[in-house]
């Protein structure tokens, strides 16, 4: 089993056909066909099926998949942890988020690292918490910033500090009327309110529905399915209500807190424990909860450092 034949297959698996694989490996299709070939016989079962047009995988393909993706991502880590010995003028990082926070506290945050480091290369990949630290677990990413869960198992591969607490809020439309008469609410009465509700699998969701359950009402949807930036211009076209963390709203929406304890979110920064991140990788870590510490003391609403609450 050769590193070169690993690359190959996986660039098979992300495009579904042996042509697009190797004009993306930049070789021959015959070559890379071969490549693949060998390693099946170096492994001694099929890897994949072959029907024109498409390529799946096979039970051993699924179970050699994960397998592959850690040792080519460690590979490069490999390489580019040489590459970076000199200084921190070139690199790579690959950085996990899930949509809420790519919407919300991103941006500014890797903004300001870019005019840091404008030679280090940023990979962003935008997913739910449990797909995040999959990735991370497989090495194709290098951190992740991802949202804490009572009901999710950490994978055990994964070392994740908590950056902040995050407090949720309801928005709606400012030209629809209020869903309660006064600035805050009880979780109670979002039993009244129809929910702009985001897709199954989604953070935000699982919190919303788990808060309402637990303040013994049943939420109503009004509509449901979306992401972070559909939610958000469904609310604004006044078609509902919805429960968003308060980094991702703007001017342009009513926002409703809610009554102590209120309703809050806690976002980790993920990493691998097995693995020494590079230079360029623990520059990022530095920048993001150096960031985070400064947006707190300015924005202490909306941001709030672990161990600092009031």
């Amino acid at each position: 089993m050769q590193l070169q034949q690993l690359a190959y297959f996986l660039a098979v698996v992300e495009t579904r056909q042996f042509t697009k694989a190797a004009e993306q490996m930049r070789v021959a299709q015959p070559s890379l066909s071969q490549q693949v070939r060998a390693l099946e016989r170096d492994v001694g079962a099929q890897l994949l099926h072959r029907v024109r047009g498409n390529v799946t995988l096979t039970e051993a393909g699924e179970a050699l998949l994960p397998i592959a993706r850690r040792i080519v991502g460690e590979t490069e880590n490999a390489y580019r942890a040489v590459r970076e010995l000199d200084d921190l003028g070139r690199g790579r990082v690959r950085l996990g988020a899930t949509p809420s926070l790519c919407t919300g506290v991103l941006p500014e945050t890797l903004a300001a690292f870019r005019r840091s480091y404008p030679g280090i290369e940023l990979f962003l990949h935008e997913s739910g918490s449990r797909d995040l630290q999959t990735a991370l677990s497989e090495g194709t990413l290098d951190l992740a910033m991802i949202i804490d869960s009572r009901e999710r198992r950490p994978e055990p591969r994964i070392a994740a500090r908590a950056l902040f607490v995050e407090e949720l809020v309801l928005i709606s439309a400012k030209d629809a009327p209020p869903p309660v008469p006064g600035p805050r609410m009880s979780v109670a009465e979002l039993a009244g309110c129809p929910l702009v509700m985001f897709r199954r699998g989604y953070d935000l969701r699982d919190t919303t529905v788990a808060a309402c359950r637990s303040a013994g009402v049943e939420p109503t949807f009004a509509v449901e399915g979306g992401e972070m930036d559909a939610v958000l211009e469904l609310v604004r076209a006044g078609v509902g209500v919805a429960v968003v963390p308060s980094t991702v709203v703007d001017d342009g929406f009513r926002i409703t807190r809610f009554t102590a304890p209120g309703l809050t979110r806690t976002v980790r920064l993920a990493s691998r424990r097995d693995v020494e991140p590079s230079r360029a990788v623990r520059a990022l870590r530095d920048a993001v909860t150096g960031f985070l510490d400064e947006a707190s003391r300015v924005r202490p609403l909306i941001t709030v450092p672990v161990g600092k609450r009031a």
